[in-house]
């Protein structure tokens, strides 16, 4: 399926800016800062909020929901199949630690979008995209806070990552960059094949959201 807002149509999910969420209690201040980040370019959003507290996390997850189809940003769930389905999410992420996607794409259906983490495993890339995944997300590709012990992925895991995705008829999953990204290394990672860049702390910790979204953006304008 093909996002509604997805401009460059040969792709699954959208290209440029993909937003992940800090770990933030506030909906306030999360909402705040995700308009900054639509308004600069950002033009996906996944909800990644660890707490054990799923009264928390859904209160959350549906302000931000809402917000998501107002501003007309795909909205992702991590890791929570369940309730991307019950609020209607765009789609849900999976990491290797999360339920497998073969039972996860059969309980969401065939509609909604399916992201999964390949680390820098090509071979498991191959493998996941039999389960009609939206994109193939490849990290850390540099230094990540977030996830310190992640093993780091050469840039050549997005050539061949890109190969793979290749393969398939339009619109064809996208391959995405997640892992210590900063403004400074989106252009490298565009060239090395990457159609989107999942960021946090540049983008959501930057002192002028709006502008941090623009820089993280504009590599990708021409594919757009």
């Amino acid at each position: 399926m093909t996002p509604p807002n997805t401009a460059k149509k040969t792709l699954r999910f959208p290209s440029g800016l993909y937003g992940v969420t800090p770990e933030w209690n506030d909906a306030t201040t999360l909402e705040h800062a995700v308009r900054a980040a639509a308004s600069g370019g950002m033009r996906a959003l996944q909800f990644r909020h660890k707490s054990p507290d799923r009264g928390l996390r859904t209160e959350l997850a549906q302000g931000l929901a809402t917000l998501c189809r107002e501003l007309k940003v795909i909205f992702f769930i991590n890791d929570d199949w369940r309730l991307a389905l019950e609020l209607k999410a765009d789609g849900v992420h999976l990491g290797q630690h999360d339920d497998p996607p073969a039972q996860v794409r059969a309980e969401i259906g065939p509609d909604m979008l399916l992201g999964v983490s390949c680390y820098a495993n090509v071979p498991l890339a191959q493998q996941l995209l039999q389960y009609d995944v939206s994109y193939i997300a490849f990290g850390a590709m540099y230094a990540s806070q977030t996830k310190p012990l992640a093993p780091p992925a050469p840039l050549t895991v997005l050539r061949d990552g890109r190969e793979l995705c290749e393969r398939y008829s339009a619109p064809r999953p996208a391959v995405v960059a997640i892992g210590g990204i900063g403004p400074q290394h989106a252009q490298d990672l565009a060239l090395a094949g990457a159609d989107s860049i999942a960021v946090i702390g540049s983008l959501f910790m930057a002192p002028d959201i709006q502008a941090a979204a623009r820089a993280l953006s504009q590599p990708f304008s021409s594919l757009v």
